[in-house]
């Protein structure tokens, strides 16, 4: 192990959450690309807490975390990190059903009334599942349905958004992986071009799609022609490893360097989101991943 990569690892595990971070310590030199580390992928494959991961990204030297609930959002308070995507309502329960409106409305608007765009600019929000009749206020509902429902329901939160300055991003995700976190068979909005054009529809600079590149190279591909198609629709990006969801490195088949050129092309100027779960070392996986996107 050198002294370099020895005096970091040290630094991580004995740094408050307000010590000063070593500039030699950072890894995103350049700074272009706006990064942020995801809250549940390393709470699941490291058991990291918030507080955890509130140490080792100002430690990394990038901008903050995603995926935070409201709740947890004061544990960010004087740290100088930003939460690039907020979660809110019910994973399966979506806007497509309006059985599931009420709830719906009520966490969005509870969440973005209680928050500051400064530091929490965009609120996660989904289509969901065709069918929840598991659920309560659940019912099969078809494409269409669900589409003209989204809309509906998104042009209404899109005004609470606006008031606040603050944007929604609707996240599509693949529906051909069965395996847990990794995809979710029989959602709805699983598709990019589909999100677009709800995103069309409810016509709101407040809302916005969650460019998922893992979700989209698997339900898709075609990433970069997709980003320079869509980029004024494009409000947020997470990044993963295909296939596994894991590491971005060389052990997987997404040219992350190229989507990073892609985006600064565009002149995308949000938050680029590691949202992959660990398989090995967190931090030297972290290390690798938030230098290739570093260009």
């Amino acid at each position: 192990m050198t002294p370099s990569r020895r005096n970091f690892l040290t630094g991580l595990s004995t740094a408050a959450l307000t010590a000063p971070v070593a500039a030699q310590n950072r890894i995103a030199r350049k700074g272009r690309i706006k990064q942020v580390i995801a809250a549940w992928p390393f709470a699941v494959g490291a058991k990291w807490t918030p507080q955890d991961l509130i140490s080792y990204t100002k430690q990394l030297g990038i901008a903050g975390v995603e995926l935070f609930s409201s709740e947890q959002l004061p544990l960010l308070k004087g740290t100088g990190l930003v939460c690039a995507a907020t979660k809110s309502h019910n994973f399966e329960r979506g806007m497509n059903n309006k059985g599931h409106h009420p709830e719906i409305f009520s966490v969005l608007e509870k969440s973005i009334t209680a928050t500051g765009a400064d530091v929490y600019p965009n609120f996660m929000t989904f289509t969901r599942l065709l069918h929840t009749t598991h659920h309560k206020n659940g019912s099969n509902v078809s494409i269409e349905e669900g589409v003209k429902n989204c809309i509906e329901g998104f042009k209404k939160m899109a005004r609470v958004a606006e008031k606040n300055n603050v944007t929604l991003i609707l996240e599509p995700l693949n529906s051909k992986i069965a395996e847990n976190m990794k995809g979710h068979p029989g959602y709805q909005g699983d598709h990019i071009d589909d999100c677009v054009e709800i995103a069309k529809a409810v016509s709101s600079p407040s809302f916005k799609i969650l460019f998922d590149v893992y979700h989209v190279q698997i339900m898709d591909g075609d990433l970069i022609r997709r980003i320079e198609q869509h980029q004024e629709f494009i409000g947020h990006i997470q990044i993963a490893g295909n296939p596994g969801r894991g590491e971005i490195g060389n052990n997987q088949e997404i040219n992350y360097r190229g989507i990073m050129k892609a985006l600064l092309r565009v002149n995308y100027s949000g938050y680029v989101g590691h949202e992959w779960i660990p398989t090995g070392d967190p931090i030297k996986g972290l290390e690798e991943a938030i230098a290739i996107c570093d260009i």
